[in-house]
């Protein structure tokens, strides 16, 4: 999951992705840690802003969801995320886009000076804020807790007003046929928000995403300056994608 977190904390966070929420006894059981341990365990996690306790107890503060994207293909999105930061320079202003991958560029950005973030991401800003070296900008908008992100035409005035370097997104799916595709709508407009008022727009993607179909059609590949993917793509792909024009970046992991 996260690396910031100790051992001991995803291990409590792994179990609440699957129970929902757990007790203070029940995890010191099972952990085999005093309960004065576990609380202080929680205590950390709750400042962190990844759960919430009450009368003795500890739930979760993302969505199953997240969590459940969180534990899987954790080498591939922390290999493209730190790609994806390799490309902000110092001073830039730039968008990320809600999901998984485009989050955790903002923990690579640690280095760097005076880097301005404008997100929709609320996840992006649980990382983004423990780091003084960026401003962030949030779009304000309708949240939407699957996804942890805010959307909606506030979120869409907001990315309107504003002109970035570069602005970073991501996909429930793509294929060269198809595009870009999601299965939330409104996040389909704040990519093409985002699109629109950036100087270079980079998919962040990991390779089982590719051949995936969400219900709603986002934007054809071709407008993306940029793919950022990892080194399980396809080499065939990879030359089909080329081959239509389309810039690909595969990093190791």
């Amino acid at each position: 999951m996260i690396t910031e977190l100790t051992e001991r904390e995803r291990v409590i966070l792994d179990r609440l992705s699957t129970d929902g929420s757990v007790s203070v006894g029940v995890l010191a059981r099972d952990m085999e840690l005093s309960e004065v341990t576990i609380r202080m365990d929680l205590k950390a996690l709750e400042e962190k802003g990844w759960l919430s306790r009450k009368r003795g107890r500890a739930s979760s503060a993302l969505h199953r969801d997240i969590l459940e994207r969180q534990r899987i293909f954790t080498g591939q999105k922390n290999a493209i995320a730190r790609a994806a930061a390799d490309l902000v320079r110092d001073g830039d202003v730039i968008m990320i886009e809600a999901g998984t991958t485009t989050a955790l560029i903002a923990r690579y950005l640690t280095g760097k000076r005076d880097i301005h973030v404008v997100t929709n991401s609320t996840l992006v800003f649980s990382y983004a804020r423990m780091y003084p070296n960026l401003q962030i900008t949030m779009t304000g908008g309708e949240f939407r807790r699957a996804t942890e992100s805010l959307v909606g035409p506030i979120a869409l005035e907001t990315i309107g007003r504003l002109n970035v370097r570069l602005a970073f997104v991501g996909t429930d799916g793509f294929t060269l046929e198809r595009g870009m595709t999601t299965h939330i709508m409104e996040g389909a407009e704040i990519v093409k928000a985002m699109k629109a008022h950036a100087e270079t727009t980079v998919l962040t993607a990991d390779s089982s995403k590719y051949g995936r179909m969400g219900f709603s059609h986002v934007l054809p590949l071709s407008a993306m300056d940029l793919i950022l993917t990892d080194t399980d793509l396809d080499n065939r792909v990879e030359t089909e994608l080329r081959e239509a024009g389309i810039s690909v970046t595969k990093v190791h992991y």
